[in-house]
């Protein structure tokens, strides 16, 4: 299996996840769900609006390293509504468009059937300078997949923490494909 054959569908079908989630939370709290976008677990956590935007950027980072490009503009602009999100989280409707636009980036590199080097080697800098040297193997199974998770499962988090009626059904809604035909528990 290649590394992008791995980590493109991952990022598929957790982003669709993160979208059904948004969309529950916009039937079952009608009224309140882009109030949701405000919510953190703890004080000095960023808030539902800035996780989505950063499991976004971080399937989008991936796309773009796996791919050996510079990244564009429109994800330093991402980048940064993600950071500014505590004083402008947008509604569930911009988070959705964020999500779509994300899984359409995913979806062309899925496309184009990319072939990557596993040893190729990458530097990776974070804003306060501090650098990792990884290998793109190194990079997709420590960084890439870790920091996605980590912002999508903070933004499931938050539903839950807010009253979003969700399960664990819903975090593996991928899986019901795989479901043998006749051994579906009935309701």
């Amino acid at each position: 299996m290649t590394l992008p054959a791995m980590v493109f569908p991952t990022y598929t079908q957790m982003l669709k996840a993160l979208s059904g989630w948004l969309s529950k939370a916009e039937v079952q709290l009608v009224d309140e769900a882009d109030a949701l976008l405000s919510a953190r677990l703890a004080p000095d956590m960023f808030p539902l609006s800035t996780q989505v935007r950063f499991a976004c950027v971080q399937a989008r980072e991936g796309v773009y390293r796996l791919r050996g490009e510079a990244f564009p503009e429109s994800l330093t602009a991402l980048l940064d509504e993600g950071r500014n999100a505590g004083e402008q989280p947008g509604t569930i409707a911009e988070a959705q468009a964020r999500i779509a636009e994300t899984l359409a980036i995913v979806e062309q590199a899925i496309a184009d059937a990319l072939v990557v080097d596993p040893a190729t080697p990458i530097a990776h800098a974070l804003p306060q300078g501090m650098v990792f040297d990884f290998s793109i193997e190194q990079y997709v199974r420590d960084w890439a997949l870790p920091q996605f998770y980590f912002h999508v499962m903070t933004a499931y988090a938050i539903l839950r923490a807010q009253g979003v009626a969700l399960g664990k059904a819903d975090y593996v809604a991928h899986m019901f494909a795989y479901v043998r035909s006749g051994t579906l528990p009935a309701q």
